[in-house]
């Protein structure tokens, strides 16, 4: 396996599982399961085990390895020079699962619904462009970027309604952007993260080499999890592409005085996506587009930026559930979290945490306390004006 020569060299010193202060536990399977196999150091040592055969593979170690959401935060915590490998290692032990045909039924079934449908939804392909109907945007023929909405934007009911928001604000402001429409292609991004490394380069090479013959240069996306795979993983396939999140793209046009906003009496909370955030440095932004909004309070949270906690959605979690729910669940975690700031809606970019969020505050029964939305809809709430208005 791939890294297996640097698993040796954890020794379990437990940073990786902390808060930067140190004063938290922030892995979000330890927080949700409160054993030491399900942090960090406890997967290196359960890996450096099976790999040297003093364990066997059984279901318990298979869901032990699905079951984290590669957030990144042992990657910020880990005082060993070998930490920016983390989240790759335990990738990669998935890939040695599948490889020996241990994946769990629901990785099992994401799988194949991405090799079968193009999407994990088992929604036929002609069904992808039904969340831009009645938008008026436009197919892609050789704009400034290429809007890309991904699989939970198309498919996922909560989705659709973040990315109808978000290809609504950036046609009001008028930036050159278009969309594949039917023949949008799955990113891939998840794939990767389940351990299926063969499908999803199989997968990026075919996008890559779509895009290049469309003459795409440049890529808007909705959900982090598309501006990840795209921006860092297809630049190793060739895929050289300029990547923004559509809240950098949004936040350009602010800071150039082109988008201004009428106003919102709210206090906002502001929950960061790992993949936004801790994996891509993308902090800022967001949050510059609430400070710009008249009349709106933003009430930031204990745990922000690369310290964040995560919605519990990464690395195919959002999909397959291995982490599962109840008390001790990251997303009613952070919904609890989110309440103690006073605010009464949390914001977030991504329509995976704005999913797992939502339904993490009515496991809580705060629904009617606090909402969740994305940049886009408190955009859209605030008044967005343009030059033209």
């Amino acid at each position: 396996m791939e890294y297996a020569d640097i698993i040796h060299r954890c020794f379990r010193c437990g940073y990786c599982k902390f808060t930067r202060e140190y004063q938290d536990f922030n892995c979000p399977t330890y927080r949700k399961f409160w054993f030491e196999t399900y942090s960090p150091g406890g997967r290196m040592w359960l890996l450096r085990a099976w790999l040297n055969g003093e364990v066997q593979s059984s279901k318990r170690m298979a869901e032990i390895f699905y079951s984290c959401v590669t957030c990144g935060n042992c990657v910020e915590h880990c005082a060993l020079d070998f930490r920016d490998n983390l989240v790759d290692i335990f990738v990669a032990a998935r890939g040695e699962m599948v490889e020996k045909g241990l994946v769990l039924p629901p990785v099992r079934d994401y799988l194949k619904n991405i090799r079968i449908h193009g999407n994990p939804y088992k929604e036929p392909q002609q069904e992808r462009a039904r969340w831009a109907d009645g938008l008026g945007i436009e197919q892609y023929a050789g704009q400034e970027y290429l809007l890309y909405i991904g699989c939970v934007g198309s498919y996922d009911e909560r989705g659709t309604k973040i990315a109808r928001a978000v290809a609504s604000v950036l046609k009001k402001t008028g930036l050159s952007a278009g969309i594949l429409g039917n023949k949008e292609p799955c990113d891939g991004n998840e794939v990767r993260l389940l351990g299926e490394s063969e499908l999803f380069q199989e997968m990026a090479r075919q996008n890559i080499t779509m895009f290049k013959e469309l003459g795409v240069k440049k890529i808007v996306t909705l959900s982090p999890h598309s501006y990840n795979a795209f921006k860092n993983e297809y630049r190793e396939l060739d895929g050289n592409f300029e990547v923004l999140h559509y809240t950098e793209a949004l936040n350009r046009l602010v800071e150039e005085g082109k988008v201004s906003f009428s106003g919102l009496n709210e206090t906002v909370t502001y929950h960061d996506p790992c993949y936004l955030g801790r994996h891509n440095d993308v902090f800022d932004a967001p949050r510059n587009i609430l400070r710009a909004i008249p009349g709106l309070a933003l009430a930031e949270m204990s745990k922000i930026k690369k310290n964040a906690l995560c919605c519990g959605g990464g690395g195919g979690n959002f999909f397959t559930d291995i982490i599962g729910s109840g008390e001790g669940a990251p997303g009613r975690d952070r919904i609890r979290e989110a309440l103690e700031t006073g605010a009464k809606a949390v914001a977030t970019a991504c329509p995976q945490c704005a999913k797992m969020l939502e339904d993490a505050a009515k496991a809580e029964g705060v629904e009617d306390r606090i909402k969740v939305m994305d940049i886009a809809e408190i955009v859209e709430a605030a008044g967005m004006r343009t030059a033209a208005d």
